[in-house]
């Protein structure tokens, strides 16, 4: 008698899970999946992205996969990307209800909030506050460069043999620039407090994109139960009161109308509704902070330490940009954002190394907002789409160096710059990366002011260069350390 109501449980719950997972009508097509993991057990765990490859040979450029038991569709290549996220960009505007970062944001702020009205206006407050605070601007250039200076210093006590890691100073120095904007000013790398919330915010990350993360997402039932996940939102709490800390300063020490950050720019908002229905509150701008001061530490931290790996090991590449560097520079003091036209080989380097370090292979999901249709197939309303934006950046038919690291893939045959349609390592659409304008800022400035002051030199008892990467939400090479050499001006003047 148990035997039979065992089978005939297991039964019951095969039958049910097959009809969840039974591809609806038209739908993209894909692997079989298996119960409740869906096709997670298909995938290699500690890199996916061969496999989606493998996928992609075997079932065209758009195709599904379970997550689960929820249907997702892989988009593949420039093309299918481009096609979905641009030119059917509101129909795959949306964001998904069931991940662990959107329970933690409450689909609040503007990466992981739900399209509509308030993600429109809080996107749009986002990007006028960052023009009118200068991206793109001199002032802007002045906030970046004076944290160079404190690279640079750092670097010059290492100078002389010692290397060092600078995965640390790199992640130090792309938060403080975000942070001016936020908070009005830098901190010390020596701060407690901004040492806690960076700790925190790394903390959170590991955990939220790990297989813990994934747990949460394939099994609700486990998530009342006291597993790793739950200290994910121990780290939001810690770091939201950390944020409402420095609001509540805020709040009593302002000056209407003369705004000194993005925090003092959200309270007039505020202030301007406050005889309105809204969506501007403290719990958004909490989210919304979040949000972009996590966009704009990773991406340019890992992307700086991909470029600093290639300069050490390709010393040729490093010297055509030190050459380029001192002819269009001479002797002036700094440099500026707008020398960036004068020097195509160090832009084609820095593109070079976003394309290869290939910072957010998977971007981040989005969901369609209707039922809609993609190269034929038909797509239900709330259908996970995964931009496989690896797919684009490596695609053989865009570029004349798909697996190599080789700058050539951004000049023409005339030496002049050039940036093909399948680079988008920031995605595309109208989700694209808030911090696309910051970051193209930061990463000239400060590898421009490095090597005009540095050679980057591989240690001699490192071995040999490891350039693999660590698959995650944001990818990044593996540890290394890095020597330099101060240059001095019989060095400069030889590269002119």
């Amino acid at each position: 008698m148990l035997t039979a109501l065992v089978l005939l449980w297991l039964g019951a719950f095969l039958l049910f899970f097959h009809l969840r997972t039974r591809r609806p009508k038209n739908f993209p097509p894909g692997p079989t999946p298996v119960p409740l993991f869906g096709n997670l057990l298909q995938l290699d765990r500690t890199n996916p992205l061969k496999d989606l490859d493998k996928f992609a040979q075997q079932y065209g450029s758009v195709y599904s996969l379970y997550i689960g038991t929820q249907p997702a569709v892989v988009l593949t290549g420039h093309k299918a990307i481009k096609e979905a996220l641009v030119t059917q960009g509101v129909e795959f505007a949306g964001r998904p209800h069931t991940m662990l970062v959107s329970h933690l944001t409450q689909n609040k702020g503007v990466i992981m909030a739900n399209f509509g009205d308030s993600w429109q206006e809080h996107r749009r407050f986002a990007l006028t506050t960052l023009r009118n605070f200068g991206l793109g601007k001199s002032s802007m250039e002045q906030r970046i460069l004076e944290e160079v200076k404190y690279i640079c210093s750092l670097l010059e006590e290492s100078a002389g043999g010692k290397a060092i890691d600078p995965q640390y100073l790199f992640h130090q120095a792309a938060s403080n620039i975000i942070a001016s904007i936020i908070f009005g000013s830098r901190f010390s790398y020596q701060d407690e407090y901004f040492q806690t919330l960076v700790r925190t915010m790394e903390q959170l990350v590991k955990v939220a994109i790990g297989p813990w993360a994934m747990l949460y997402e394939v099994a609700p039932a486990l998530r009342i139960l006291p597993l790793p996940f739950r200290k994910c939102f121990e780290y939001f709490e810690q770091i939201k009161q950390h944020i409402l800390k420095v609001v509540g300063t805020h709040k009593m020490s302002r000056v209407p109308g003369e705004p000194r950050d993005l925090i003092d720019c959200y309270l007039e908002e505020m202030e301007k509704r406050a005889d309105q229905r809204t969506t501007f509150e403290d719990s958004q701008m909490v989210t919304l902070l979040f949000d972009l001061f996590m966009a704009g530490t990773d991406t340019t931290s890992n992307t700086l330490r991909t470029l600093t790996l290639y300069l050490m090991t390709h010393t040729y590449i490093q010297e055509r940009c030190q050459q380029e560097i001192d002819e269009v520079l001479g002797a002036r003091e700094h440099v500026a954002f707008e020398d960036r036209s004068a020097m195509p080989y160090v832009q084609a380097v820095i593109h070079e190394a976003q394309r290869v370090g290939d910072i957010a292979p998977l971007s981040v999901f989005h969901t369609t907002t209707t039922s809609t249709r993609l190269q034929g197939y038909s797509i239900p309303k709330g259908t996970i789409v995964i931009p496989y934006l690896s797919s684009a950046l490596r695609e053989e038919s865009q570029w004349k160096f798909p697996n190599e690291f080789n700058p050539q893939n951004f000049l023409n045959e005339n030496g002049e710059f050039v940036k093909p349609d399948a680079f988008m390592p920031f995605s595309v659409g109208s989700r694209v990366c808030l911090g696309e304008s910051l970051a193209r800022m930061e990463l000239f400035l400060i590898i421009v002011t490095i090597l005009r002051r540095f050679s980057l030199i591989w240690p001699e008892d490192a071995g040999v260069p490891d350039f693999s990467l660590i698959f995650g939400a944001t990818q990044s090479v593996k540890p290394y350390r890095l020597c330099v050499q101060p240059r001095t001006p019989e060095t400069t003047k030889k590269s002119q």
